[in-house]
């Protein structure tokens, strides 16, 4: 693979922004650090709010599902280099995300509010999510998910086309990205209305999205992921895996 300066230059920048708007999220979401968050001040009508906050929604769960798609992926590839294919799209989700965090319109009132002893759980459940969450990044492969490996910065992976994972944290559950996302977005100690509804819409959005990807990866491995899907849960981890595992993941890898 030939290493072009520029595609790398493109690629480090994705990963980097990728990264700080991975964090702004984070702090945006708990409602600490920053002077806009989730349940900040309301700064306009409740209306309004929901109007803004339901496009920002629906604008990055359609860039996600669009830029997916194989016949969008064929027409980009006309003017976008393979090796940026998947850069491109981190660049997209990045600005989609910024828009969603910069322009977010707080509204409503409290749903809950935990004080105390009581609030401490949540905030160690969100914290194991966010962890959960970009640990699921790497048991795959972070580096092609980022877009990072294509670009010319590590080899390419061997064999090309990659095998169904069936160990480390898939052992215990089958989405754990979705998992990490969904106890980071939901566990608060402090839950106002529009968190309620970005928490709701994300999980729509991924039960969603989960219902797609196991059709594809049902066609793509067959038999085997219906067998790994029938000893291992989708979202809520089991507390060990299955001893029937084992079998599975050698004929997988």
């Amino acid at each position: 693979m030939r290493r072009r300066p520029a595609y790398l230059l493109f690629s480090a920048l994705g990963w980097l922004t990728f990264n700080a708007v991975t964090v702004w999220t984070i702090a945006f979401l708990a409602d600490v650090m920053l002077s806009r968050t989730v349940d900040g001040p309301s700064r306009t009508t409740t209306a309004r709010a929901i109007i803004v906050d339901v496009v920002l929604l629906a604008l990055f769960a359609l860039q996600h599902s669009v830029m997916a798609r194989r016949s969008v992926k064929a027409r980009l590839s006309r003017w976008i280099p393979a090796e940026l294919e998947r850069t491109t799209y981190v660049w997209a989700t990045n600005l989609c995300l910024f828009l969603q965090l910069a322009l977010w319109q707080p509204w409503g009132g409290e749903i809950w509010h935990l004080h105390g002893p009581a609030g401490v759980a949540p905030w160690v459940l969100c914290g194991a999510g966010w962890l959960l969450a970009i640990a699921s990044t790497f048991a795959v492969d972070h580096f092609e998910l980022t877009g990072l490996r294509q670009a010319g910065w590590l080899r390419p992976r061997e064999p090309a086309g990659g095998a169904l994972q069936t160990g480390g944290l898939h052992a215990y559950v089958r989405h754990p990205l979705m998992t990490g996302l969904l106890l980071a977005f939901w566990a608060t100690p402090h839950m106002g209305a529009s968190h309620l509804l970005f928490a709701l819409a994300s999980t729509g959005y991924i039960v969603i999205g989960i219902r797609f990807e196991e059709r594809d990866l049902r066609r793509t491995f067959g038999a085997a992921y219906t067998e790994y899907a029938s000893h291992v849960p989708a979202l809520i981890p089991a507390l060990r895996p299955s001893r029937e595992l084992t079998k599975i993941h050698q004929e997988t890898t």
